[in-house]
């Protein structure tokens, strides 16, 4: 059965040497020191490696089953749930005034990456439950927010969010569920939603629904769409639960993972909703729960590849095959460990730098939102939108692609489901797929983040690069770093100007090239954390830190990912100059 040992000591080298929370000028951030933070980290990691990871076979294997229109949830997952929500720690980052610990949102990340690595399908529950109880947060009356989010911040009650129908995936302007006013100030929703993660299940006590639907009268398409509050059991003025809603699973989906968390098919047969925000303006609302979800989706991309890697290194230690062809370096032996072989170290490579890379690039999109949201700052909250869409597409397309590389190191055993490799690849799948799947990703990224607010946030972004290599310049052994980055910055640059020049004139040349310009832009912000990373290692080094070995091996690690991986900027910049003709050449039909 696959382990996993909680990367804390790598994130408190992000959060402390690189990011210097506590030392920045953000609310709460002052408190975030070290002995706070490790005592966090390390409790979480103790939860992910003692409770979650072992269920986490048990969850694919055994799946959920529904049994006369109830969910059951894999053996263990409700006492482990329950665990969960006791230690609080669904509400890491929510508000006291409703029961969370109120740390900031860079926290609830790092746990996060904990509690997904180690159980992916069983920590979605309470993602999702966190982003429902965000969106009522921001756009809820005082009534709702003092009803539904004490309950949903314990996770004593989960949440969902409903956008999918059959019929229509993102283009959501051609849903059919309806709304009818009743005139109490409440709706009746009609209409049947798809894809639903833990749309029905026996671990809390009321599951509140997020449910987009039409209002009669409304505009048409997307700008006709409002959201609404759907509880499972309605809520009496007391708090109590009363009659159960007309809102069920008729069907838990098959999946190819995630099999621990309940994919449902849900029916909405007059149930009885409350609006949440406006009318008709849904999208406004609901946003606030996706955006956070796909930097927990990009998190997952991540998460999954730190586990696949974690194992694929044991193997890769203990799997004895072949000998060095330099001598053999057991020759007691019958052969050399795998990792003598330089394929497997440059697969392990590619998957240690892009996890440690993808780790701080997340934790510093984290800290963005921190500075964004307490500090209002504008800057932050321009700079974290541009890159929403390449955290959710970069982390998730590369994430799986490690927990490949990883199975790979295994042979032959990695296809075997006894290994458990198999499980984190089919898990990270997903991640590419919901939320937006990332071929949209990167048509937000070009189409519309590019240009927000006249472009100053991606000219913001270049600036943020170039202040960073013109200050680092001259320091000692950052030289394989900068001028790496450099050569990256300006494949983005020339890029972004190819869209300007060549996107009015024709769209296709420019969106034809959004896919690989996700991913040059996802390079770069690696390449970015890197150079901050080295930066942060060799001051440490200058200072006689008490472990040169972990700052040596980051270097170390760091200086691989710009020679090696880097220079794909390059290949990418090719692809997109090239433009739409080819993409577009052929008939529909000669396909």
């Amino acid at each position: 059965m696959p382990s996993y040992t909680a990367p804390t000591k790598d994130m408190q080298f992000i959060l402390h040497d690189v990011l210097n929370i506590s030392g920045a000028d953000i609310p709460g951030y002052g408190d975030l020191d070290a002995e706070f933070t490790g005592a966090i980290l390390e409790e979480a990691g103790k939860i992910s490696a003692e409770v979650l990871a072992p269920l986490n076979a048990v969850g694919d294997t055994e799946g959920c089953v529904m049994e006369n229109g109830v969910v059951r949830t894999p053996t263990g997952f409700k006492a482990a749930f329950d665990q969960m929500s006791d230690g609080g720690w669904p509400g890491i980052d929510m508000p006291e005034d409703y029961g969370g610990m109120g740390l900031p949102y860079v926290m609830n990340t790092a746990v996060g990456e904990m509690f997904s690595a180690s159980n992916m399908a069983f920590t979605m529950y309470q993602g999702l439950t966190h982003g429902a109880a965000s969106a009522i947060l921001v756009h809820g009356t005082e009534d709702q927010k003092a009803t539904y989010l004490p309950k949903m911040v314990s996770c004593e009650w989960t949440g969902t969010m409903n956008l999918t129908e059959s019929h229509c995936g993102t283009d959501l302007g051609l849903m059919r569920t309806k709304a009818t006013p009743q005139g109490d100030g409440s709706y009746k929703i009609s209409g049947q939603k798809i894809f639903i993660s833990a749309g029905e299940h026996d671990l809390a006590d009321n599951i509140i629904h997020l449910v987009l639907g039409k209002i009669a009268g409304g505009p048409e398409g997307i700008k006709g769409v409002s959201l609404f509050i759907v509880p499972k059991f309605l809520v009496n003025e007391d708090g109590s639960l009363g009659a159960r809603n007309a809102a069920t699973c008729s069907k838990v989906e098959a999946k190819m993972g995630i099999h621990g968390n309940s994919t449902c098919v849900m029916d909405y047969d007059g149930a009885t909703g409350y609006l949440l925000g406006e009318e008709h303006k849904g999208m406004r609302a609901m946003f606030t729960m996706m955006n956070e979800a796909r930097l927990g989706v990009g998190m997952q991309g991540l998460a999954q590849a730190e586990v696949a890697y974690q194992n694929a290194v044991e193997y890769a230690l203990e799997r004895l095959q072949g000998r060095d062809v330099t001598g053999a370096k057991n020759p007691d032996g019958p052969a050399d460990p795998l990792i003598v072989h330089p394929d497997i170290r440059r697969n392990l490579m590619e998957q240690k730098s892009f996890v440690e890379g993808g780790r701080a690039f997340l934790l510093w999109g984290s800290f963005q939102i921190d500075r964004a949201h307490r500090n209002k700052d504008v800057a932050a909250d321009g700079l974290i939108s541009l890159l929403t869409p390449v955290i959710k597409g970069f982390l998730t397309d590369k994430g799986y692609e490690m927990t490949v590389q990883a199975q790979q190191v295994f042979g032959g055993h990695g296809y075997i489901e006894e290994s458990g490799m198999s499980q984190f690849t089919r898990d990270a799948r997903i991640a590419m797929i919901y939320e937006g799947a990332n071929g949209v990703q990167a048509l937000d990224l070009v189409g519309r983040k590019l240009a927000q607010d006249g472009g100053k946030h991606v000219m913001a972004f270049f600036d943020l690069v170039k202040g960073f290599c013109k200050e680092n310049a001259e320091v000692e052994g950052m030289e394989e770093f900068i001028a790496p980055l450099k050569a990256a910055s300006k494949d983005l640059q020339a890029a972004g100007m190819y869209f300007m020049q060549e996107g009015m004139k024709s769209p296709n040349n420019a969106l034809a090239g959004s896919y690989d310009f996700m991913h040059l832009f996802g390079h770069t912000c690696l390449g970015l954390m890197w150079a901050m990373m080295a930066k942060a290692s060799l001051a440490a080094l200058a200072d006689d830190t008490s472990d040169p070995a972990f700052h040596e091996t980051k270097l170390t690690t760091g200086r691989f990912y710009m020679a090696r991986t880097l220079p794909m900027t390059a290949m990418h910049l090719t692809r997109i100059q090239v433009g739409g003709v080819n993409v577009m050449a052929l008939d529909p039909a000669n396909f």
